[in-house]
């Protein structure tokens, strides 16, 4: 989807049916279905029709199947959104405040402002890009959500949020086309400069800055939430916000930096369910030798600088002191860390590996690492396993020193 035309032919009669006509199509036979439906339809609907049902596709991992088979996407929108499920958190956690209004500023496809409506939430949703915002505007209408989805195209630095309760903004992370220096709006973007070039990692040159999304949080009226990359430095986290990191399924997804709510602390949400780890200000952990039992902290609980609360609750220490794997004696669960039995440790030695597996008959091997330079794939084509039985390898560091532990997860 190239421009505001092609949107609004896809919304069209004779656009619905042909994306329901080309609902499901495989690569594989995309030439054979547009050389078929051009007899009878514009070849620029075709086109875009077909590419429309590859974005809703991609998009069903953050959507689901059913929201995402009605949406509309581009494909930024696609790559930029948040997920569902994470914007579903978030937006309840608004709710559980008392918020009643939102600024959702870069608003982008309308994924957040989505969840916010669907939470009870009224939404102004801003972003500078035409094209975006009509396709926002789109899917609030199409959900059903359009009475408490009010979307504009205009500029987030010029937008007045003062009559909502709370602000959400979501600056842009990626590099690319910009429609002018630190502003918001980029052709597909989020009203952030949202181009399709890398990510972003200094904080100040999302777009807007973080300085200015920062400021913008401030003057909220209640509370206001910032998204912002996971790997943000603890450093440039401002001392009166609450930091945030969550991740969905133990992949980490994003950081939220809170204004409004508890100044200085740290949280790691792990969905789904949520749970939420929150900190103590504990010391590091002990290094101690491994144990029967190593525990694998969530992402989450790794980002956030949380991983001595895990510590402390599995009554054990850190196998090393850069190495975010603790290790204990005891079997006890946690919904922070993923436990797992270990049965053997040695330096690291790829032949020594190798005998060792082939002596255990283990043909599925699972390969993590952390602290060590070696690729998973590349360890499995070295040690060629071969049998009916199954382990996890660690390849990390112990006391400074190469090693890798084997094991098996502790159910």
């Amino acid at each position: 989807m190239n421009d505001l035309d092609t949107l609004r032919a896809l919304r069209t009669p004779e656009g619905r049916d042909l994306l329901e006509e080309v609902h499901g199509t495989e690569p594989a036979e995309e030439l054979a279905v547009a050389t078929r439906l051009r007899r009878e339809h514009p070849a620029d609907l075709v086109s875009a029709a077909l590419a429309q049902d590859r974005l809703r596709r991609r998009a069903r991992a953050k959507f689901g199947a059913e929201d995402a088979g009605r949406m509309f996407f581009t494909p930024n929108g696609v790559e930029q959104s948040t997920r569902a499920s994470v914007a579903a958190h978030r937006a309840r956690r608004l709710r559980e405040m008392g918020v009643t209004s939102v600024a959702d500023l870069c608003c982008g496809i309308g994924g957040d402002a989505l969840a916010l409506a669907r939470a009870g939430i009224r939404v102004v949703a801003v972003d500078r890009d035409p094209v975006t915002a009509a396709v926002a505007r789109a899917n609030a209408e199409i959900l059903g959500l359009g009475d408490l989805v009010d979307v504009r195209e205009a500029d987030v630095t010029e937008v007045d949020t003062g009559g909502c309760d709370a602000v959400f903004v979501d600056p842009a992370r990626r590099g690319g086309r910009s429609t002018g220096p630190r502003r918001s709006g980029a052709q597909g973007g989020r009203g952030g400069g949202r181009g399709s070039g890398g990510r972003i990692f200094d904080p100040e040159a999302y777009s807007p800055p973080l300085s200015w999304a920062i400021d913008a949080a401030r003057a909220a009226r209640r509370v206001a939430a910032l998204k912002v990359a996971p790997g943000i430095p603890h450093e440039v986290v401002p001392e009166d916000a609450e930091a945030e990191w969550i991740s969905d399924g133990g992949d980490v997804k994003e950081a939220v930096l809170w204004f409004g709510t508890a100044p200085g602390r740290v949280r790691a949400t792990l969905l789904p369910g949520p749970r939420t780890l929150l900190g103590r200000g504990l010391p590091d952990p002990p290094v101690r030798t491994p144990g029967r039992y190593l525990y694998e902290p969530d992402g989450a609980v790794v980002r956030a600088h949380l991983v001595a609360e895990v510590a402390e609750a599995v009554g054990g220490g850190l196998i090393d002191p850069t190495i975010a794997y603790v290790t204990a004696d005891a079997p006890l669960p946690t919904p922070y860390a993923t436990a797992y039995e270990i049965t053997d440790q040695l330096p690291f030695h790829v032949k020594r590996l190798k005998a060792l597996l082939r002596e255990r008959e283990v043909g599925t091997l699972t390969v993590k690492k952390r602290g060590s330079a070696v690729e998973p794939e590349e360890l499995r084509r070295l040690v060629k396993p071969r049998g009916p039985r199954s382990a996890t390898v660690f390849l990390t560091r112990v006391s400074g020193a190469p090693a890798m532990l084997i094991g098996r997860p502790l159910h």
